[in-house]
């Protein structure tokens, strides 16, 4: 990471991710059943789980692109999405939060990048709809990104004419545009073909080594062995164990554990 680069994001404090008694359903279907949780400034945590365990949800409640019907999220103290009125929670205004998503860095599973815009400028765009930098100093910022995810070639190129595995580089370089507290992947590699995953983990894996705090949704084991600070198992919307990855992964107390690990490792 150039010099430049290192000071724009001196400012950014790691966060402390807490999910206090989390309850969301759909219906009747209860996706995520009293989760409590809480991230350390500067910690990998990587949730593991089998398909609609709830795991997507809970990282779409930590930035309020889900509102739990019970329960809250806070970063660094602060509530997302609501705020005290008494003794309830009242929702925050749509510019509001809005305002507190720019501080929370999010990768999804299909890159959700702009199509109309050049990598470039997908990069650059988010810091200045915040208000966070102007166009030239946000620009200059994105190139500095792009370089960081060894895309700086690509600056002039729109998605259409990237790889799967560019594209998810460019959204990550996009998240850190914004200078999060933490940034939440939502299985960043699960619509890359095979022989592209390796681009994409190397890029989190920096990530990793830089003192941001990540929390990491993701069926890749091996990934989560190397990279994680602490495993989270969930299953049911419940998280049935966690700790770190020697001992989720290699010695965990459940069943329901043991026999997930046993279907993919």
């Amino acid at each position: 990471m150039t010099a430049e680069t290192l000071e724009a994001l001196a400012d950014v404090e790691a966060a402390t991710v807490e999910v206090h008694d989390v309850h969301k359903w759909y219906g009747t279907h209860r996706v995520l059943d009293g989760v409590d949780l809480t991230v350390r400034p500067r910690e990998v945590t990587v949730i593991l789980g089998p398909s609609g365990s709830g795991k997507s949800t809970l990282l779409r409640v930590i930035n309020h692109l889900e509102k739990p019907e019970i329960g809250y999220v806070s970063i660094n103290g602060e509530l997302i999405g609501v705020k005290r009125h008494g003794d309830r929670l009242k929702e925050l205004s749509e510019r509001a939060i809005l305002t507190q998503r720019g501080r929370i860095g999010f990768v999804f599973q299909n890159f959700n990048l702009f199509p109309h815009l050049t990598v470039l400028d997908n990069v650059a765009a988010a810091p200045v709809a915040t208000g966070k930098l102007g166009k030239p100093e946000a620009q200059k910022l994105a190139r500095e990104l792009l370089d960081r995810v060894g895309l700086a070639d690509k600056t002039a190129a729109y998605p259409r004419q990237l790889s799967g595995g560019q594209q998810q580089r460019v959204a990550i370089a996009r998240a850190l545009a914004l200078r999060p507290g933490v940034i939440l992947f939502d299985e960043p590699t699960s619509a890359l073909d095979p022989e592209l995953v390796g681009e994409v983990l190397a890029v989190i894996k920096d990530l990793a080594t830089s003192g941001t705090t990540l929390v990491i949704v993701t069926h890749e084991i091996g990934f989560a062995r190397e990279i994680a600070d602490r495993v989270v198992f969930i299953d049911g919307g419940k998280i049935v164990e966690q700790g770190p990855p020697s001992e989720i992964l290699d010695n965990p107390r459940y069943e329901r554990t043991r026999d997930f690990l046993s279907k993919v490792l």
